[in-house]
């Protein structure tokens, strides 16, 4: 038996762990009706065939129609998920792991026009600034009511074969009651803490005469709320002794923070360029005042991080789940000592950000995790090994190499640099955002096992790409800053690559017109307020960044609210015309009826990128596809087959931003999906 602390089985009561990692709760927002079905149980098996010892769903599944879902989560409420659950955790225990679920009530975290347009309800009439919602304060027939619904909702759980249920208890319900900052109720669930935390252990007292004695049962939780007037430390360890105490659950799952704001719900699960297990030294003190089975999860996105996280007693089960979401086989390949193989997780948070959109959560670089119906995340060999040219190292062309290389053929990289990276290198520059450099260093390695070629400081041409006798070329060369947007005086401006790279100088007093809302464009901002320049921020829409998404923007709003920086929306910058040593800006509104002008001395536009394709298109007479793909055959996972010149001697494809202006996950799975069925 291998000695490493992570790989130690860990019982809890009945149930015997077969390792130290877990994925805990959460919600990938994969449900369709409400339902886990295919996509979701498929998501759900795959990390279960990668070594986990437990994976929990649903973060959380709804146990009543007054707490309907803000994004699509599973509806516990009704009794048809019976069955898709039992499908789901029959398939997770033939992998020989564990499943568990979270149940919840949402409280005050939702909206009163969602669902059935039933009035939202908690302990108060305050309202949480997120979900805006203003809450009808409870009365004691709907706490009955809830108490009933949490434990029929239980009882499905248990008949759809799951091993245990986790009631989440921090921001919703349950610690909506437990809370003096968020319970204002007189009698037996409001005032002293006792009484505040009288509600959760009567919905635990009710699911156990539910479910029996054996069942799991386990409580995710805030031991500390970090909020003026709100549960501190002190309380968070005397209410983990009452949780102990009660001989009700079976373990803790530790949470520090709020998760009202956008801001509180970052600092509770950190993004990149915040610290790594912020929290756990806290969780370490919970398992030491309370010597109770204590689960934790907060960016921990390594095995060192986890591994010391178990050696240290910190915790008995580590999570580790949006690490588990860019590579689902963590634990195996720790088990075949493959440690440097294991895809990192860069803490981008592509994939809650997209869930509190309304999207479903996709990894920003493993375009497999959420796709496992369609997408592999072990690419098969090829039956025919062929010559694949690709041109660009950013992480389209690095993801085309490395699953070309996967699937065993010989692979050639040109790219004009002298680095690999692209946009992604550019983005790095700043120290918040430099874990997503790991992106393509992740790629170099891989390729370097698959043994791609690369030639840096190459700018390809026709006959380059002809010399090599390709059997199929790629084109990933990426775009180029689209600045020409104005009426006039678009050579006045810069771009916002110009600011993040260095290569221009800032002013003194600028304005970033950035009406793309992407990360560059903030990033110049900080860029230049960092440099010690007045800056505002201009753009046409009525919110700014919206590509950057809520929990990225935390950390910018942090820095740029602190340098003064002004934002500015709703209004376009028309013209730029110069006055001496100053620019004027012309201003104008989609809405209409506004003529401005105003002088600043630096004028930054960040407008996304225009593609570079002029290789291509050379390239493209010369292909036996002209560069066509058949859309229908990339679908649904088909070899591309599509001859428009039976003369031509490669086939041609182009993906990423030398196609249009996109994202790094687009990037990425253009990569996949292309050159898998190569």
């Amino acid at each position: 038996m291998s000695n490493d602390p992570l790989l130690q089985p860990y019982q809890l009561k009945h149930l015997t762990l077969r390792n130290r990692i877990i994925v805990t709760s959460h919600e990938p927002a994969y449900p369709e009706d409400g339902m886990p079905k295919e996509k979701y149980r498929a998501y759900t098996v795959e990390r279960a065939k990668g070594g986990v010892a437990l994976t929990m769903t649903a973060g959380s599944a709804a146990v009543s129609r007054d707490s309907p879902p803000v994004f699509n989560n599973l509806l516990a409420y009704k009794d048809e998920i019976v069955p898709w659950i039992r499908e789901m955790t029959d398939a997770v225990h033939e992998e020989g792991a564990a499943i568990m679920i979270q149940l919840t009530h949402l409280g005050r975290r939702t909206r009163w026009d969602k669902g059935d347009w039933l009035p939202v309800v908690a302990p108060s009439h305050h309202r949480e600034a997120s979900h805006r919602a203003f809450p009808k304060k409870m009365e004691d027939w709907d706490i009955e009511r809830i108490i009933k619904d949490f434990a029929d909702a239980a009882e499905r759980m248990k008949a759809g074969g799951m091993d245990g249920i986790e009631l989440e208890a921090y921001g919703h319900l349950i610690d909506q009651f437990a809370s003096p900052l968020t319970n204002e109720l007189d009698g037996p669930y409001g005032g002293a803490l006792e009484n505040r935390m009288r509600f959760c252990l009567d919905v635990f007292r009710a699911i156990r005469e539910r479910v029996g004695n054996e069942f799991i049962l386990g409580v995710r939780y805030t031991a500390d709320e970090c909020l003026p007037g709100g549960n501190g430390q002190a309380e968070g360890i005397e209410i983990s002794k009452r949780l102990r105490d009660s001989g009700l659950i079976d373990y803790l799952n530790v949470i520090r923070g709020h998760i009202d704001t956008d801001a509180g719900l970052t600092d509770v699960i950190p993004i990149q360029g915040m610290a790594n297990s912020p929290h756990l030294d806290f969780a370490g003190e919970i398992r030491a005042a309370t010597n109770f089975p204590t689960f934790h999860a907060a960016k921990i996105p390594d095995v060192a991080t986890a591994r010391h996280a178990i050696a240290a007693g910190k915790v008995d089960m580590v999570g580790m789940t949006r690490a588990h979401m860019t590579d689902p086989h963590i634990v195996r390949k720790i088990i075949e000592k493959r440690e440097e193989d294991i895809r990192p997780c860069v803490g981008a948070n592509y994939c809650l950000d997209r869930i509190y959109q309304g999207g479903a959560a996709y990894c920003i670089h493993n375009a497999a995790t959420g796709r496992e119906l369609t997408m592999p995340h072990i690419v098969a060999k090829a039956d025919v090994r062929k010559k694949v040219v690709i041109v660009g190292a950013g992480p389209a062309g690095l993801e085309a190499a490395r699953v070309a290389g996967e699937r065993g053929h010989d692979v050639v990289v040109f790219e004009a640099a002298n680095n690999p990276g692209g946009q992604i290198r550019l983005t790095a520059q700043s120290e918040r955002r430099r874990e997503m450099i790991s992106i393509i260093d992740w790629r170099m390695s891989q390729c370097e096992k698959y043994d791609v070629t690369f030639h840096f400081n190459t700018w390809a041409e026709a006959d380059t790409i002809g010399a090599e006798n390709p059997d199929v070329v790629i084109i990933a060369t990426g775009g180029l800053p689209h600045t020409e947007v104005l009426t006039k005086g678009n050579e006045l401006v810069v771009s916002s690559w110009d600011i993040i790279s260095g290569d221009v100088k800032p002013g003194t007093n600028v304005l970033v017109f950035d009406d793309a809302g992407d990360h560059a464009g903030l990033q110049a901002a900080e860029f230049l307020a960092k440099a010690g320049a007045k800056v505002e921020i201009m753009t046409p829409d009525r919110s700014f960044a919206p590509e950057v998404m809520a929990m990225n923007l935390v950390p910018y709003m942090r820095s740029l609210q602190k340098h003064d920086v002004t934002f500015t929306v709703t209004y376009r910058l028309e013209a730029v015309e110069k006055s001496g040593n100053q620019l004027v800006a012309h201003i104008g509104s989609d809405y209409g009826g506004i003529a401005r002008q105003h002088s600043y001395d630096q004028i930054v536009v960040n407008h996304g990128t225009i593609p570079l394709d002029e290789l291509y298109f050379e390239l493209k007479p010369h292909s036996s596809n002209l560069g066509e793909v058949s859309h229908d055959q990339l679908l649904q996972g088909q070899q591309q087959s599509v001859i428009r010149n039976p003369e031509g001697k490669f086939q041609l494809f182009r993906i990423g931003d030398a196609v249009a202006a996109r994202n790094t996950h687009a990037a990425v799975y253009d990569g996949l999906r292309i050159a898998k069925d190569i």
